[in-house]
């Protein structure tokens, strides 16, 4: 049974970190429909007056931040010691698990075109051990397909292996689509799949799906992307719904309200971080 389109979200304007301009396209309020992605930022400026304020330190846990760049730069530090940049076309993977502070400052480039995820954690694995990872070009492998190409950011697609997260299970694509193309991807029954329209426009079982759009999908084992007459760029993301209880209170997300107070109550306490970088 071919996947048809089950909800569609189109994100809002709005501000966040120090005054970063942004689309806000998931949130609180699509998290159980979206499960297990609790949030899509989507970034799209040339003007780097929106973006250079980017986001101070700030903390986590109970999530995976997951930040990818068609196009522009991000530098990444955290409370691990980590320092790192990506560029264009390359992603940013950091497990908060048990608690991390970090930040993203965004320096100025031609084109800022990118979204982040937020990738919740099982209950079992929220207070993980944090950690960071870079997914660099070299390690981003480019696979043809009939009108296009897929770039595999993560995951696996048919016999290709990309970067493999350490928790959920998580395939990401960036498709590439020529004008008026037409693509299936296999999938499994239960899958949790969306796709978010980056570039241009798409049609999802006949229905037509404007740029810059979530889309979630109803089960299926296929899904059939077709093209308008502009090239698209489609990110595709099929994962698990963890179908657990969601306490969320800012950049921390966990299961129960006693945990997100505990949570809050660290901070304050600044017993917080459980893991810390070895000077």
């Amino acid at each position: 049974m071919n996947r048809r389109v089950k909800t569609k979200v189109k994100g809002f304007n709005t501000r966040d970190g120090a005054g970063v301009s942004l689309v806000r396209v998931l949130g609180k309020d699509t998290a159980e429909e979206f499960d297990p992605i609790l949030m899509l930022d989507s970034f799209d400026s040339t003007n780097p007056e929106d973006y250079r304020a980017g986001f101070p330190m700030h903390p986590h846990r109970g999530i995976e931040t997951i930040s990818y760049l068609s196009s522009g730069n991000m530098i990444h530090r955290d409370s691990l010691g980590n320092e790192d940049m990506i560029r264009d076309g390359e992603v940013q993977w950091m497990n908060s698990g048990s608690g991390i502070m970090h930040e993203e400052m965004i320096p100025d480039s031609k084109r800022l075109l990118g979204v982040q995820l937020w990738l919740n954690l099982p209950a079992k694995e929220k207070m993980s051990k944090p950690s960071y990872n870079s997914i660099k070009k070299s390690e981003i492998e480019e696979v043809g397909i009939e009108g296009g190409k897929i770039r595999l950011l993560a995951g696996s697609f048919k016999d290709h292996q990309g970067y493999k997260g350490e928790h959920l299970p998580i395939n990401y694509y960036d498709i590439h689509l020529e004008p008026n193309a037409e693509f299936t991807i296999d999938t499994k029954e239960d899958d949790s799949v969306i796709v978010f329209t980056l570039l241009s426009d798409i049609y999802i079982d006949g229905e037509y799906i404007e740029e810059k759009t979530a889309v979630k999908l109803t089960d299926g084992e296929s899904l059939t992307i077709k093209n308008g007459d502009k090239k698209s760029q489609v990110l595709y993301i099929n994962s698990k719904a963890l179908n657990e209880p969601i306490a969320w209170g800012g950049p921390i997300v966990m299961n129960t309200p006693r945990e997100l107070q505990m949570a809050y109550l660290e901070l304050r306490n600044e017993t917080f971080i459980k893991e810390n970088v070895d000077y």
